[in-house]
């Protein structure tokens, strides 16, 4: 088990098949493996990709940034050229595949458009609309920290961490640009997760 487990590709390999393993058994289930079952999965894979993303968010803001000017000069470099890259190749491929996701459960449930327009797309009717208002918040906030992640983040983090060539007075206005769009990122990320959470379990 240790050789298994110092493997982190088969570490992952494992943890998905046994994941297929309790998917399977849910098809299984009173609902089948109908539409219903096919929305269970597509939020499975929401949530999966969402943990990685909102985690890695969540390292660089409570971790990396606040840790990095105390990391003596010498040692810097180890972070910037093998930490962070890596790390922001999850990031922003996590950020991808979370919001597509999510537009494809929005679809897979019928209410892709009444959540985009806020439960306007019919015409507003109060109290039962009221669900697309919160679950349509919350999938544009996480469009526009989706947006952040592939427009500002990493464009501006491939300058900062020498990705891109550039002079020390860019690479340093680069690496505020990012720390600020992900920042803004951690602020609105507790909202959002409260639309996610909340919504399914208030309105089924």
């Amino acid at each position: 088990m240790s050789r298994l487990l110092s493997n982190f590709r088969n570490t992952m390999m494992l943890s998905f098949a046994l994941a297929l393993v309790i998917i399977g058994g849910y098809a299984h289930g009173p609902q089948g493996h109908g539409a219903v079952f096919l929305q269970a999965v597509f939020r499975w894979l929401h949530v999966l990709f969402g943990v990685l993303w909102i985690g890695l968010l969540y390292y660089f803001n409570f971790v990396q940034i606040r840790v990095m000017p105390q990391i003596p000069a010498e040692l810097k470099p180890a972070v910037s050229k093998y930490i962070a890259p890596e790390a922001l190749f999850w990031f922003r491929w996590a950020a991808l595949l979370t919001w597509l996701m999510g537009v494809v459960l929005a679809f897979s449930r019928g209410y892709l458009l009444e959540a985009a327009t806020l439960g306007l797309w019919q015409g507003y009717t109060p109290g039962v609309d009221m669900q697309f208002t919160f679950i349509g918040t919350g999938m544009w906030l996480g469009t526009v920290m989706f947006v952040n992640v592939w427009a500002f983040i990493w464009p501006n983090q491939k300058i900062a961490l020498g990705l891109v060539e550039a002079d020390a007075d860019a690479k340093a206005k680069a690496a505020r640009l990012a720390m600020l769009f992900s920042r803004t990122n951690v602020l609105l990320s507790l909202p959002m997760l409260a639309t996610m959470a909340m919504n399914q379990t208030i309105f089924g």
